[in-house]
């Protein structure tokens, strides 16, 4: 793949809509060509203030792909939090006391509950086991943010899901440059989640 300029802050839905479809439906991405030996890891980055858009776009990109015989495995982050917690009976506790306990302790249970390389990468693995799939779409970001982080969701989910081209739609924007590195600015303003090793779609073209 070669890199194109591409910015989604200055494109309309349906031109992302465009792209998305003739990029991940082509052979060249679902053979993982050109990679140079990378992860199979691409951001869909958009501005925080598109979600609904988004979520509108990714669910007919979803459905357009399958009519073209494209599987998609399409795992919501927030959706999987909460099986993990209903499944460890924790849940409907969390739901009671989440008025009356510290934010803080919250946030330390529930990033302990929901650790990414103990619970919610083999939660992934889990659901990659039971379907048949061409590539994975991850969303649910932002829903899931500060428990759970994309970057350790990435970093962790390197050696599960290398097979098969992984999408993350990401509310912020994923920058890289030569000074500072590569970055997942979550909402458009949060600096610190270095993660270098996905190309940013919107960069890609067959």
């Amino acid at each position: 793949m070669v890199s194109v300029n591409y910015d989604m802050n200055q494109f309309s839905i349906n031109d992302s809509f465009d792209h998305l479809l003739k990029l991940i439906s082509s052979e060249r991405f679902l053979k993982k060509q050109g990679l140079g030996n990378e992860v199979p890891f691409f951001i869909c980055p958009f501005p925080p203030q598109k979600a609904v858009d988004m979520e509108r776009l990714r669910i007919q990109l979803r459905n357009k792909l399958e009519q073209q015989g494209i599987r998609i495995l399409d795992i919501n982050l927030y959706d999987l939090a909460v099986d993990i917690l209903k499944k460890r009976n924790i849940w409907d506790r969390i739901l009671e006391t989440e008025g009356s306990i510290d934010k803080e302790h919250l946030k330390e249970l529930l990033q302990g509950i929901l650790d990414s390389q103990a619970h919610l990468i083999p939660a992934i693995a889990e659901e990659m086991a039971k379907a048949d799939f061409d590539v994975m779409f991850l969303s649910g970001v932002g829903e899931v943010f500060p428990y759970i982080r994309s970057h350790n969701v990435l970093n962790n989910l390197q050696s599960t899901a290398k097979e098969r081209p992984t999408v993350m739609f990401f509310p912020g924007a994923y920058t890289q440059s030569l000074e500072g590195g590569a970055s997942l600015d979550l909402f458009d303003c949060l600096h610190d989640d270095k993660y270098y090793r996905a190309f940013n779609i919107f960069h890609c073209e067959i």
